[in-house]
């Protein structure tokens, strides 16, 4: 009886320091891969980023890239000011740290549950340093969650360079194919704000492309409607329409 608790107390044993071991070596794991993980992330937002607004990425190295041709912005919603950064990480530590903002019955609608006073803005500029195009980040509800997208205007302000969904829940053929470029090209060249500042471009069924609008996604209403309610309210004075009033007037100050 007793040589039969000394095994059990014996296995327990074992099994306890190997789910030690484990833990150990998990947790090591994870601290030292976590700086890995935080690069690829934030060379794959620089890569979207860019790849929105058009610059030939292939074969080139993605952060000397960035850091060549796009120009990290913030946009005060209160204060309309814009303020350079000198990196993507001082950007995003101030957008978090900025004062969070009550959302309006738009932003309700396109499922934006809270807003920092400082939106992040990224200013592209070409070989020879005159700028772009800028790059607008934009959220929305969906169908079956959250929608995240990169917007690119061109530098007046007015017109869309591009569009790209780079997060997203949509059911695959229908919503999903808000990434399809067939689809996301039906937005370059058409006004995202008129003259006036009011929010030009639509997404709704039966589309006049003519007067700017895009044609809905078959078969995926409530996708699509989340698309539109998206763009209307981060273009609208909400969000970045004043920021891109400045730049129909010539520039953001």
């Amino acid at each position: 009886m007793a040589s039969n608790k000394e095994t059990v107390g014996k296995t327990f044993t074992v099994v306890i320091i190997l789910c030690l071991v484990c833990s150990i070596i998990v947790s090591g794991s994870a601290v030292l891969l976590k700086p890995r993980q935080q690069a690829n992330a934030a060379e794959a937002k620089q890569l979207n980023i860019m790849e929105t607004a058009g610059i030939d990425t292939a074969g080139k190295a993605i952060p000397e890239l960035f850091a060549q041709r796009v120009k990290p912005l913030g946009y005060n919603l209160d204060s309309q000011e814009v303020t350079t950064f000198d990196s993507l990480v001082a950007l995003e530590q101030a957008t978090s740290d900025s004062a969070m903002m009550r959302v309006s019955p738009t932003g309700q609608v396109a499922g934006v549950r809270d807003l920092h006073s400082l939106v992040p803005v990224y200013q592209i500029m070409d070989e020879q340093g005159a700028t772009d195009a800028y790059v607008l980040e934009l959220r929305g509800a969906g169908l079956w969650g959250m929608m995240y997208a990169f917007l690119a205007v061109e530098p007046n302000g007015q017109d869309i360079r591009g569009i790209y969904f780079y997060d997203h829940s949509e059911t695959p053929g229908l919503g999903g194919e808000i990434q399809n470029p067939r689809w996301t090209a039906r937005f370059e060249g058409k006004p995202a704000v008129d003259a006036n500042g009011n929010v030009a471009i639509a997404v709704k069924k039966g589309a006049n492309e003519a007067q700017g609008e895009v044609d809905a996604l078959s078969g995926a209403t409530i996708t699509s409607n989340g698309v539109n309610h998206t763009l209307q309210y981060w273009l609208s004075t909400n969000a970045y329409g004043g920021f891109l009033a400045q730049l129909s007037k010539g520039g953001a100050n």
